[in-house]
């Protein structure tokens, strides 16, 4: 438990003292993560001061943080120089333009979908969309934190299904069933949930109403959009994308006379500075949930869900109660199946689990916790893009909601019924 207490003082620094006040902006993300990090290294005892700062460092610069953190610095300066140059401008009047007003959030959501699927991330994913995502909320008036969660949710639909995703390919491999397998098992939990979210976001749409004038669009402008959107749906990496892009919006922006270089140059540094707060809470949350780690924290959480299983369904709500609890700690859904695969895998073949229903459900709860904790990557992403803050998009997150409550009926129905 003390551990854990790092984590718990996070939550009450930031989202009990926000509540009690109020307002999410109070308390700024950053020194909540601060002040519970500094926490973790005190209480992380048995060890010299230097020794827990290393443990502390190695967790914020691990191979997969600066991953993260170098797609964050792309996607920023990348972000910003389409904005400056007018790309995303002329990509909303393309979307106004061919999509009914009414079809304009379906629009999105099956956008994202789509794109997520493709290219198995759900980060890529929400880089690719959220700018346009915000365009289209500020032209038609609509709420920019609802718009900028339709397409969050949407991109959490790849992630969990995507045969490409490393979820999936984590979930399959740690359970000893097929790719093909698991994702026509996770099909049945999760496309019903999808569909509905998608006909919520038509009746949604409804008051969606669009600018009665609609400017011409440039399509040279369209171009790096249109080329980052293929290319992921290529399979092409994340980083070579993002950068491929930020190459096309300098070239046509300076043939365009939309800046010149040093007009490019300020509109990157500008774009990377922007998501300075996203690099810092990336990095300490990080070293954090690596001292919670080191101390057992993640160890206790494993050992106390499985103390007390009984029949198929306790056996199939501990798996996913494990790498839900698990995942919160880590603030990264990969991580967090890798973390319990094993014993994910024990527990299903104690208690006749099917290895496909297993995978499935440590699948889509692993996207159902990531995709509402505010520290998460894809939240941080996109809020960063969106200038928003990450909790207010929580509430608009109805379809990471939906397959959370899809999974739960899963395993209380057996359903679906060949693999329960």
């Amino acid at each position: 438990m003390l551990a854990l207490s790092p984590l718990v003082v996070f939550i009450v620094l930031y989202l009990v003292t926000s509540i009690i006040a109020g307002d999410f902006y109070k308390v700024p993300i950053t020194v909540a993560f601060l002040l519970s990090s500094i926490f973790a290294v005190i209480v992380h005892g048995g060890r010299p001061l230097k020794e827990r700062i290393d443990i502390f460092s190695r967790g914020a610069a691990t191979g997969q943080m600066m991953l993260m953190i170098w797609i964050f610095i792309l996607a920023g300066a990348f972000a910003n120089s389409a904005k400056v140059m007018g790309s995303i401008d002329a990509t909303v009047n393309l979307t106004l333009s061919l999509l009914p007003p009414q079809m304009l959030l379906a629009g999105l959501f099956l956008a994202a979908c789509f794109i997520s699927i493709s290219i198995g991330t759900s980060v890529g994913t929400i880089v690719a969309l959220t700018p346009i995502a915000v365009g289209v909320a500020q032209q038609t008036g609509s709420d920019v934190a609802m718009i900028t969660a339709v397409v969050v949710g949407g991109s959490f639909f790849g992630d969990n299904l995507s045969f490409i995703s490393d979820t999936t390919i984590v979930a399959t491999s740690t359970q000893g069933c097929r790719l093909s397998d698991k994702f026509r098992v996770n099909s049945f939990i999760v496309i019903p949930a999808a569909l509905f979210i998608l006909v919520l976001y038509i009746f949604l749409g409804i008051n969606v109403h669009a600018p009665q004038h609609i400017e011409t669009v440039e399509w040279a402008k369209v171009i790096p959009y249109i080329i980052v959107l293929v290319c992921a749906i290529q399979g092409m990496n994340v980083m070579a994308v993002i950068t491929l892009g930020l190459l096309l919006t300098g070239i046509i922006g300076l043939a365009t006379g939309a800046f010149d270089v040093f007009g490019w140059f300020q509109a990157m540094g500008d774009g990377i500075v922007s998501m300075g707060e996203l690099i810092i809470v990336t990095m300490m949350a990080g070293g954090m949930l690596e001292l919670i780690k080191q101390q057992g924290g993640i160890d206790f959480i494993i050992d106390r869900m499985t103390r007390r299983i009984h029949g198929k369904r306790g056996a199939e709500f501990s798996i996913g109660a494990l790498v839900s609890l698990v995942d919160v700690c880590t603030a990264n859904n990969t991580v967090a199946i890798i973390t319990v695969g094993g014993i994910a895998k024990q527990i299903g073949d104690r208690y006749g689990v099917d290895n496909k229903k297993a995978a499935s459900i440590l699948d889509t709860f692993s996207c159902f916790v990531q995709g509402l904790i505010p520290y998460g990557a894809q939240l941080l992403m996109a809020g960063g893009l969106a200038a928003l803050n990450p909790v207010s998009i929580i509430p608009y997150l109805y379809y990471p909601f939906a397959i959370g409550l899809a999974a739960t009926l899963a395993i209380l129905l057996r359903y679906p019924k060949r693999y329960s």
